[in-house]
């Protein structure tokens, strides 16, 4: 309530407001300024978290690409590694098959060379003996050679003229 007086001061006016609607205009405004704080803080509520789901999505997806990466490198790294082991394998494997071909082909050339010595002397021992023999113009030596994998053969003939 109140009482207001004119600028003449002739006139008074009196205002009665009614202490009830007063109040309840006041309620109705703070509830009118709940509701709208409530529906922004919901608001500001659902946006934050479409936010933070925006940044752990974000985020796991950078984390993902990168363990794919790494995931890619490492495998690669094992690739390498392995083909690598297998070139070592296959030159230490080419390496002791041409050792062993060399080895075996000195041992056929030794035991090929040892059969050789051995007609050879005996083919000097048939020299000297025919050397000694009395008539050089009655008979003739013919010679025939055969060489096989595993022996060397030698014939020889005495052909009478």
């Amino acid at each position: 309530m109140g009482i207001r007086f004119c600028t003449h001061g002739n006139l008074i006016l009196i205002v009665t407001e009614d202490v009830e609607e007063v109040i309840e205009l006041k309620k109705r405004k703070k509830q009118k300024l709940k509701k709208s704080l409530e529906t922004k803080t919901k608001a500001a509520s659902e946006i934050q978290a479409w936010w933070r789901g925006t940044l752990v999505r974000r985020t796991l997806l950078h984390a993902a690409l990168r363990a794919w990466i790494i995931q890619r490198w490492w495998r690669q790294t094992l690739e390498n590694l392995l083909q690598k082991k297998r070139r070592e394998a296959l030159v230490t494997y080419a390496n002791t098959v041409r050792a062993v071909v060399k080895i075996q082909s000195l041992v056929r050339m030794w035991r090929i060379h040892w059969r050789y010595c051995q007609v050879l002397n005996a083919i000097r021992v048939i020299q000297c003996h025919w050397e000694c023999h009395n008539c050089y113009t009655c008979a003739l030596l013919r010679g025939h050679c055969v060489v096989t994998a595993t022996h060397l053969q030698f014939h020889i003939e005495i052909i009478n003229s």
